[in-house]
């Protein structure tokens, strides 16, 4: 048996096993945050598992002092750390290794803050390093150290007006409520907040956390409580976002569905599935998880899904987010997003290319979605970079954002298009690796799988260095299908994370891509049959 037939044998239960599992999870695969854990040893200490949040926060240091990265990303989980590392270390039951860790941590801020020239545009940045700075120098002044600059770019006068609207008793806007740590004392119990569901607070165990207070967590009697204790993971930690069953649940169907792999679950699994993304979607469109307003990428991703699924929703609750040439994300943003609007140009398009009689669009939707479309398109063509790649406030990596919008424009971006795809497809050609790998720092298995999807789907046939590259790249993925080594966090919220079922469906799809395509599989059974014989010399 080769290994083309064998891994495609083995693809309707790995669907059918994915679709299950994610079915039944209420939370979604997503994996530990050295930041929200960070907020929960100094906020709830109380919370049962506090032990093993202070030592997942030991493990993860770096040997140079650090947490998180690379590149600038290490700022944010750098600084919740090493203040709730201070915070431990002023308990009675804290031990010489918080001490010298936090010493560590303070350390490497003394150098990082200094040499910083960029922030990571990731979500609250401008507000969130102020805030942990100015709890750090509080533990410092009372140790009679010298206190921590903070670095330009930052807003402290927009977080201090913020805290002060709170304390004042003024309510926060919605799309607040997911930081709701960084403001301060006032926060806890304050009367404009109402727990989503009875337990969560902005979809952020942080943010319950902080909202509870430490007293409520000993009592133990809120349901945010058990809230907090479901989100626990097994090192100790918890995620900086849960519940996103929303966000991971259409992201995936569209993913397997848009690559052509056939949904294997039972259809009880599939009906729920579809169901929970109607229940998510209302008028005002849906937000990715409980506690997080409506947002475009969210609803798109949405609706697109649902289009594919065969049970199609109006796109009236897009409009509400149409800034003109573009669609934002949610009100004030402070940069615009190129994904999400390549989702808008997906959902979009593919309701516009499904039989008139299961849209059921009117003679005015149909024409607002044309029209809409035909600008998406425009704009999105207008973000790309001289280099044929696009850039996204949602990840670290360029691969993401210019999968997201070749196949976007490849599919519904008409001959207008072609040019900038062109141009894409040449860029991920140019930027491979060795060993068949991409990457922004360091070659990794998702940006891979975004390169060889994006070469599979939007490429020249009839060009056999796209055929040979997406080869490599699938072969580099082939021969790691085994490796259990956590996947780099590279997706953007407080800090950067790592979904790790969505990762694991980009690379199985990248992968059915090239098993199934006439011009790749060949050369990826030549390639895989060449390391086996490699690895057994």
């Amino acid at each position: 048996m080769t290994p083309r037939v064998s891994w495609l044998d083995r693809t309707g239960e790995t669907v059918r096993n994915l679709l299950t599992e994610m079915a039944a999870d209420p939370h979604g695969q997503f994996e530990s945050s050295v930041y929200e854990t960070g907020r929960l040893v100094t906020l709830v200490p109380s919370l049962p598992g506090h032990e093993d949040r202070v030592h997942h926060l030991l493990r993860a240091q770096r040997a140079d002092g650090r947490w998180g990265g690379p590149g600038d990303y290490d700022l944010v989980s750098t600084l919740s750390a090493t203040e709730a590392l201070l915070a431990e270390r002023n308990r009675p039951t804290s031990s010489p290794t918080v001490a010298s860790a936090a010493d560590r941590g303070v350390e490497a801020l003394s150098r990082r803050l200094r040499e910083i020239t960029t922030l990571p545009d990731t979500v609250a940045v401008e507000i969130m390093v102020p805030a942990l700075v100015a709890d750090i120098n509080a533990h410092l002044v009372r140790f009679g150290r010298t206190p921590l600059p903070v670095p330009e770019g930052t807003r402290a006068d927009l977080l201090d007006a913020i805290r002060d609207a709170v304390a004042q008793g003024h309510a926060l806007p919605e799309k607040l409520l997911h930081s709701l740590e960084l403001f301060g004392e006032p926060v806890r119990g304050a009367a404009f907040v109402e727990p989503v569901d009875g337990r969560i607070i902005g979809c952020s165990p942080a943010a319950t956390a902080a909202w509870l207070g430490d007293d409520a967590v000993r009592v133990g009697e809120h349901p945010g409580v058990e809230y907090l204790l479901s989100v626990r993971r097994d090192d100790g930690g918890v995620p900086l976002a849960a519940p996103l069953s929303l966000f991971e649940r259409a992201w995936i169907l569209s993913t397997l569905i848009d690559t052509g792999i056939p949904l294997t679950a039972p259809q009880s699994v599939l009906d729920e599935l579809t169901q929970s993304l109607h229940d998510a979607l209302g008028d005002d469109g849906a937000g990715g998880g409980l506690g997080l307003p409506p947002d475009v990428d969210d609803t798109a991703a949405a609706l697109h899904a649902l289009a594919l699924l065969g049970s199609p929703r109006s796109p009236d609750p897009l409009w509400q987010f149409d800034r003109g040439d573009h669609f934002f994300c949610y009100p004030e943003e402070r940069t615009s997003s190129t994904s999400a609007n390549a989702r808008v140009v997906r959902a979009l398009g593919t309701l516009l290319s499904a039989p008139a009689d299961t849209t059921s669009l009117t003679d005015p939707q149909r024409q607002r979605c044309t029209d809409s479309l035909d600008t998406v398109v425009r704009w999105l063509i207008d973000r790309q970079e001289p280099d044929g790649s696009w850039s996204d406030k949602w990840h670290a990596s360029p691969y993401y954002a210019t999968v997201c919008c070749a196949l976007a424009l490849a599919r519904h971006g008409g001959a207008q298009a072609r040019p900038a795809v062109a141009r894409a497809v040449d860029w991920v050609l140019t930027t491979e690796r060795d060993g068949g790998l991409w990457g922004r720092w360091f070659g990794t298995r998702e940006e891979t799988a975004y390169a060889v999807r994006l070469l599979l789907n939007t490429g020249d046939p009839d060009n056999d260095l796209v055929a040979r590259a997406a080869a490599r790249g699938a072969a580099a993925l082939a021969h790691r299908a085994s490796d259990e080594t956590p996947h780099p966090p590279l997706w953007h919220d407080k800090d950067i994370y790592t979904p790790t079922r969505i990762v694991r469906t980009e690379i199985f799809a990248a992968l059915y891509a090239a098993y199934t395509d006439p011009r790749t599989a060949p050369l990826l059974a030549e390639a895989t049959a060449t390391t086996n014989t490699t690895a057994g010399a």
